[in-house]
């Protein structure tokens, strides 16, 4: 079978192609249809044919393998099942993909990953870096293949023209898992070598095709709905944004896209190798653009063939579902192939009629035959209750008026006013859903025509909408970050002024964010959000370059009790790469709106986004510094949030992953599937941590303040984990500065520990007397320093990638740590040597202290870390104290984290992302 590493097309003229796209012009040329019988199916669009297997063969029906050596093939789209699934045949070919889309949604399409996985559209295979897959929804396609993919991805959030009525399964064949079972049948369903099986992209229940419709069509979004950002929540003005803009996900590979279907045609052809005395080789164009581009596919025909049949097969080289009696072919001529005006039209009329094409050149052009009447569908873009299509006859008279009142008339709604409704032409294209209201005037008939002069496959791809006119405000929201710090509001207003020209009319500062230079604009009109939008990536303040982000909007009205939205961030560079599978798996189980790349725009634009939603939790995809990071900006901006306190969980994808060693999430993610993680935080335990603030450099009021009059502001840094000074922090700081000078190798975990040894050996014999250099007060008191070459303050019972610094050793003078008691332990460490033996369990650190109130006198330049975040730190008073109020953490269950890693093979199988081979 076409579609199986072990399976080969299977009758002689077929070609063996696994990891490529069977019709495209780069690859593999459209075979003819010959005179073979064609088999009937309940499913629409398929062209059947009994051929004889020479391999191993799966259906792709029910997923089973073929016995004995005949199967029903799909010469357009390769599927391939039994005989006997030819009864219980539902799901529909490539071909007729446009007409089962109820929402028209562009994809996100990014560079595929390295999992076996089978195109969408052809059904073969996908591997190396031809090709894609989408950022949103389970699509993967060839890059050749797809242009002839729709805008068939998730809704995400309301669209403000075209809606459906309730929340159906958003249903995608194929690419489960080989353990995933049917809900209907219980039988398995997934397979590892076909396309098979159909699995809903929100709730991920699994079914045959053969039984998916006997599944009740309303979505419940499974078992994650209780943390999932339901799309009718989410309301996002767009019109003149792609839909990368509004998941703020990179157009890494849009070029790629961009040029997916332009055909080097000597390449194309060379490919092929010589004609053969009994075959040859056409060039179909299936339009004016595609010959402007020089974009063909290659169809082979056998020498004794019809001019009907040939036109069939050009048919379903472009996914085309229409009757070829509809269509003709005409020869473009040789020297002015590009040039629509030069065609020569060999195949109509009477003379043709004892000709063939094969006779002509090598270059045809695949038209439409002009029909009087036509007939098209127009459906509704707001269904009621009734039909949500209807068929119109329309002629060389018909205006977009007169299809109106005859769609009102069939719909039953006479007494509404044709005037307040629109007709609008809707092209679903995969990248981009465009659309355009008709005049009243325009022709219907003109309009098909132009279509199909411009491209057939574009034809196939257009709909038209009835639209009731509705003048909503136009509200887009955009936020501007990189701005200079601690301004206030009408300076804000100024320097959005002068760097992007902004029209006061059309755009108001709704939100202000001082502490990271940021601001929130509302724009009323499309054309300047967009400008404003590009102006802002291009523009730079004080030699930092500006951050445009779209925002949606999340409705606030009070959610069900036991929905708790999760607000996703994910570091794509940490965890060796390993962020960016994680960033793709949630925006797959959970509503793109909610999971942010941290890299872009940082924590404020997720928080910004979810500042009205009244109770919901946070996951960090990172390390510490990551975590720490999102905690300073929650902390800042706390009082503009509705929800002040959100819980925060951890994914480890850093080094050494303290704080998530602490709360039960492990030392590090070790490709744990995204959906056990996610049931992992909503079953968490809801934990206090403490926060402390570290004043550098403050000057005693009681001395300096008198002489100078004021209070010279300090640096102000928060600490969640520890803080060292001395051999810690200087080992700390060469493995930042080796990680800094070559950033491409510290990509790998291990590599980095191994950095980190190799660091701290070279430090072996350094000596530091820090009990001269440093002074010591705890709650008020002077606290005398033994001998030691680093002091450490600590917050959590982890340190140095999991080591236990303070001990578990009772001791009278101090209490037993805790995350939550308002306390920092204080610890010594004589040198290395003492650092190696507490990282290896052999030895605890110097018990010096412990308090609430930290105040240290710095005598000498001495390098300190926070966090894992080192530098020099010049002589002068540092202050350590309580940040306010404790924060809020999730703690991984105890109970789940037994059964995680009792059973995690059995549950892997059962997990929605891992039906469908995981991430």
């Amino acid at each position: 079978m076409a579609d199986s590493a072990r399976n080969r097309p299977p009758d002689r003229d077929a070609e063996d192609c696994r990891t490529a796209s069977p019709l495209s012009g780069k690859k593999k040329a459209q075979q003819s249809p010959g005179i073979r019988t064609k088999y009937q199916s309940s499913a629409p669009g398929h062209c059947l044919k009994r051929v004889t297997l020479t391999k191993p063969t799966f259906c792709h029906n029910c997923s089973d393998f073929i016995w004995g050596l005949v199967g029903f093939l799909c010469e357009v789209c390769n599927f391939m099942c039994h005989e006997k699934c030819l009864k219980t045949l539902r799901w529909a070919c490539s071909c007729m993909t446009p007409s089962l889309v109820r929402v028209p949604v562009a994809h996100c399409f990014g560079p595929s990953g390295q999992k076996k996985r089978f195109c969408s559209v052809c059904r073969k295979l996908t591997e190396g870096n031809g090709a894609l897959r989408c950022e949103v929804c389970e699509l993967h396609v060839h890059a050749d293949c797809a242009i002839f993919s729709c805008a068939d991805c998730r809704s995400s959030h309301l669209d403000e023209t075209l809606e459906q009525d309730t929340f159906h399964h958003h249903w995608r064949e194929g690419n489960l898992a080989s353990a995933a079972r049917c809900d209907v049948c219980r039988r398995s369903c997934g397979s590892s070598d076909v396309l098979s099986g159909m699995r809903c992209e929100w709730c991920g229940v699994t079914s045959h095709a053969s039984c998916y419709l006997g599944v009740p069509p309303e979505c419940t979004l499974g078992r994650l709905r209780c943390m999932t950002l339901h799309p009718d929540r989410v309301r996002l003005h767009f019109r003149n944004f792609s839909k990368m803009h509004c998941y703020r996900i990179a157009e890494s590979c849009s070029q790629e896209l961009d040029n997916s279907d332009d055909v080097d045609q000597n390449a194309a052809a060379s490919k092929e190798g010589p004609e053969t005395a009994t075959s040859k080789q056409l060039k179909v164009f299936d339009g004016d653009d595609a010959m402007k581009r020089g974009c063909f596919r290659l169809v082979s025909i056998m020498r004794a063939i019809k001019n009907e049949e040939v036109v069939e097969a050009a048919l379903r080289a472009f996914y085309l579902p229409d009757d070829p009696q509809d269509f003709e072919l005409k020869e473009v001529s040789y020297t002015h192939r590009l040039h629509s005006d030069d065609i020569l039209n060999r195949n109509g009329g009477t003379d043709n009629r004892g000709g063939s094409l094969k006779d002509g050149g090598d270059a045809w052009l695949l038209r439409a035959k002009p029909r009087d009447p036509e007939v098209i569908k127009v459906y509704m873009a707001r269904p009621r209750s009734g039909a949500a299509v209807v068929s119109v006859s329309v002629s060389k008279e018909s205006t977009a008026a007169s299809v109106l009142s005859e769609v009102l008339s069939l719909l039953q709604r006479q007494e509404e006013d044709a005037s307040s409704f629109s007709l609008m032409e809707v092209y679903m294209s995969s990248k981009q859903v465009q659309r355009q209201t008709l005049t009243p005037q325009e022709k219907i008939q003109d309009k098909l025509q132009e279509i199909r002069k411009v491209s057939l496959r574009q034809m196939n791809q257009t709909r038209f909408y009835l639209v009731e006119d509705r003048k909503s405000a136009v509200q887009v929201s955009l936020l501007i970050g990189g701005l200079t710090p601690q301004l206030n509001r009408d300076e804000y207003v100024q320097l959005i002024q002068e760097q992007l020209t902004m029209k006061s009319h059309l755009v108001t500062l709704s939100h202000v964010y001082p502490s990271q230079g940021a601001v929130a604009l509302q724009v009323s009109c499309f054309s300047e959000a967009e400008r404003i939008y590009m102006l802002a990536k291009d523009t730079s303040v004080n030699n930092k370059a500006l951050t445009s982000l779209v925002i949606a909007e999340i409705e606030h009205g009070a959610p069900r009790e036991d929905v708790c939205p999760l607000l996703v961030f994910v570091n794509p560079k940490s965890g060796g790469m390993k962020g960016r599978e994680l960033l793709y798996g949630f925006r797959k189980l959970l509503n793109p709106h909610q999971v942010f790349d941290i890299s872009n725009g940082g924590p404020l634009a997720g928080l910004h986004t979810f500042r009205e939603v009244p109770k919901f939790r946070v996951l960090v995809c990172g390390g510490d510094g990551t975590t720490g990071w999102v905690l300073g900006v929650l902390e800042a901006i706390r009082h503009k949030l509705v929800c002040r306190e959100p819980p925060i969980g951890i994914v480890p994808l850093g080094t050494g992953n303290d704080l998530a060693r602490v709360l039960r999430w492990g030392a590090g993610y070790g490709g744990e599937d995204p959906h056990h993680i996610l049931v992992s935080v909503d079953e968490a335990d809801e934990v206090l941590m403490d926060r402390w603030t570290i004043l550098l450099d403050a000057q005693d009021i009681s001395e300096d303040g008198k002489e100078n009059g004021f209070l010279e502001p300090p640096k102000i840094v928060q600490m969640n984990n520890y803080f060292g000074l001395g051999i810690d922090a200087d080992v700390s700081l060469d493995f930042h500065q080796a990680r800094e000078d070559e950033p491409d190798k510290f990509t790998s975990r291990f590599h980095n520990k191994g950095v980190y040894v190799k660091v701290g050996l070279q430090k072996i014999s350094a000596t530091r007397s820090l009990h001269k250099e440093l002074r010591l007060q705890v709650d008020g008191r002077d606290v005398p320093l033994p001998h030691i070459e680093g002091l450490i303050f600590l917050n959590i019972p982890s340190w140095g990638s999991g080591a236990d610094l303070w001990g578990s050793e009772v001791d009278v003078r101090h209490g037993k740590p805790r995350i939550d008691d308002g306390m920092l332990e204080v610890v010594g460490v004589t040198g290395v040597v003492h650092m190696g033996q507490v990282q290896s369990g052999l030895r605890s650190g110097i018990r010096i202290a412990q308090g609430t109130y930290i105040r240290l006198t710095v005598n000498k330049p001495i390098p300190v870390q926070v966090d894992g975040e080192p530098w020099i730190q010049s002589p002068g008073h540092i202050i350590i104290s309580a940040a306010g109020p404790k924060v809020r953490m999730l703690k991984k269950s105890k109970q789940k984290q037994k059964k995680s890693s009792a059973g995690s093979k059995d549950k892997r199988s059962e997990s929605p992302s891992s039906k469908e081979g995981g991430h």
